[in-house]
């Protein structure tokens, strides 16, 4: 079939994501780690890292937000799908015109898209579960369709890259239009992926790596992107306030709070693995005191310590933000533990 286009799992914008970081992460893996074949990324957001590994490792994926984990499930689970299921029904979903009225209509109509768009949005989402509930697609299937339409709702929205407020009085001038995900056919059939806290995942698997890349400020990811998981998750709740919020209380991470230091303890305490990497920037005094990082150096190092030899490396950075803030010298470092020889 033609007339269709693919995207890539970094098509898409997304707060801390570190696919830039990407030769500079496998790198410093390359040369310090040994013996690889497991790596565990347990704050996967949009499965960047992951996806450096994929070829040729065991891959898990974790993480707390919904629409996350469905975008993961569909770059790296294992189960198999039928690609050109998935192009003839990204095809049809091209070619709608305005659809009825849904609950995206009467929520969000001229916010973040359009009506229209937002009529496609909800007849969309409605369609592909139930396609699911037939048994028409599966798992695997389901959740590409559904990261192709969180794909194309982010391309178009009128936001400065996350759902904390939409621009008003826009021009609503590129309609919708999702793309083939250019998701693997073959992954590694021991893959998994999780929708859990990180903290009590990490009880309960084993890796050779594991990679942490938590929420550094006090910016939660679930009011950045509260309308994906709303999408993702098609529960309809009711949403509330200008920027159409729902609740996201049981979304919200203890990594954006004065809690951060002790969660972290806790998770690193619990980690099994021969490697720990945490990815964390330099932002402890640097920003305003929502960009602050919410863990000291010194508390990462004691922490880390306690489990083995902690080795850091670091490199410029300019990260994706709301467009608040332009730090200079911005670096990004990578702590990196080796629990091998025990404590030092």
């Amino acid at each position: 079939m033609e007339g269709y286009k693919t995207s890539k799992i970094n098509n898409r914008r997304y707060l801390g994501n570190k696919y830039r970081l990407l030769p500079f992460i496998v790198d410093v893996v390359k040369k310090e780690c040994r013996n690889i074949k497991v790596v565990a990324d347990i704050f996967a957001g949009t499965g960047a890292v992951s996806s450096a590994f994929e070829k040729n490792k065991i891959i898990i994926t974790n993480d707390l937000m919904y629409s996350n984990y469905i975008c993961n499930y569909a770059w790296f689970g294992a189960e198999k799908y039928d690609e050109q299921k998935i192009i003839a029904m990204i095809m049809k979903y091209n070619s709608l015109g305005t659809c009825r009225d849904n609950y995206m209509t009467k929520n969000f109509a001229d916010t973040y898209f359009s009506k229209k768009d937002c009529s496609k949005i909800g007849y969309i989402r409605n369609d592909i579960e139930q396609q699911y509930k037939k048994h028409q697609i599966n798992s695997r299937e389901r959740a590409i369709l559904i990261t192709s339409l969180l794909y194309a709702m982010d391309k178009i929205a009128q936001t400065c890259g996350h759902y904390d407020a939409y621009r008003k009085g826009c021009n609503y001038e590129t309609e919708l239009e999702m793309y083939v995900p250019l998701a693997p056919a073959n992954n590694n059939p021991k893959n998994q992926c999780f929708n859990l806290d990180a903290n009590v995942l990490v009880k309960n698997i084993e890796a050779d790596l594991v990679y942490i890349d938590p929420p550094y400020n006090s910016r939660q990811y679930c009011d950045a992107y509260h309308l994906l998981e709303n999408v993702a998750r098609w529960e309809k709740p009711e949403v509330f306030g200008v920027a159409k919020k729902m609740d996201r209380s049981n979304l919200k991470s203890d990594y954006c709070t004065n809690k951060a230091t002790a969660a972290f303890e806790d998770l690193v305490q619990n980690i099994k693995a021969k490697y720990i990497m945490l990815s964390y920037n330099n932002m402890s005094q640097k920003g305003n005191d929502r960009s602050n990082a919410k863990i000291s150096d010194d508390d990462i190092l004691r922490i880390l310590r306690k489990r083995g030899k902690v080795k850091v490396f670091s490199q410029q950075y300019k990260a994706f933000s709301t467009g608040k803030s332009d730090i200079e010298d911005n670096e990004e470092r990578l702590f990196l533990c080796d629990c091998s020889g025990g404590a030092k």
